[in-house]
């Protein structure tokens, strides 16, 4: 009875990483598709000046992003993208799934809420429940290959 849950637990948690992932690579490429940019980063940060609904801990935030816009309007997209593509394959699954819920807290604290932030907060967080939610991916890949290659007992070049 066991083997059951054992199997389970990372199965769900698979299964949330990857439909968080999707979500996230989905985010990115719209925001690709739309031409995403530097008047947009100017636009979030000039409007979280007056806002009393942003926290005071986005101060710094915002003056690097005024700063940097143009940065933060080629970094934001990639962000999006390569952490839906790390959760999707499963690469660093515990740190990436936090800096999901980090990088969805910034966009919290500009005011920038969506229909699918909560949803994606929520199955961020599910990933970081399930210790083992990153099994069944890359990290799982490799392991086996090199179980395949050396044998077990043999460590690995």
């Amino acid at each position: 009875m066991n083997a059951v849950p054992a199997v389970t637990a990372p199965l769900l948690g698979g299964a949330v990483r990857v439909a968080v992932g999707v979500l996230w690579v989905l985010e990115g490429l719209e925001k690709y598709r739309a031409g995403f940019g530097a008047a947009d980063i100017l636009l979030v940060a000039d409007g979280t000046a007056s806002n009393p609904r942003t926290p005071w801990w986005f101060t710094p935030v915002r003056a690097t992003m005024q700063a940097l816009p143009d940065a933060f309007g080629l970094a934001i997209p990639a962000l999006e993208v390569l952490l839906g593509l790390a959760l999707i394959a499963g690469v660093l699954t515990r740190l990436v799934a936090l800096g999901s819920i980090a990088t969805l807290a910034l966009y919290w604290g500009s005011d920038q809420l969506i229909a699918q932030y909560p949803v994606m907060m929520l199955l961020s967080a599910a990933v970081l429940a399930v210790p083992d939610s990153g099994r069944y991916g890359a990290a799982w890949v490799i392991a086996r290959f090199r179980l395949q290659m050396h044998g077990p007992g043999t460590p690995a070049r």
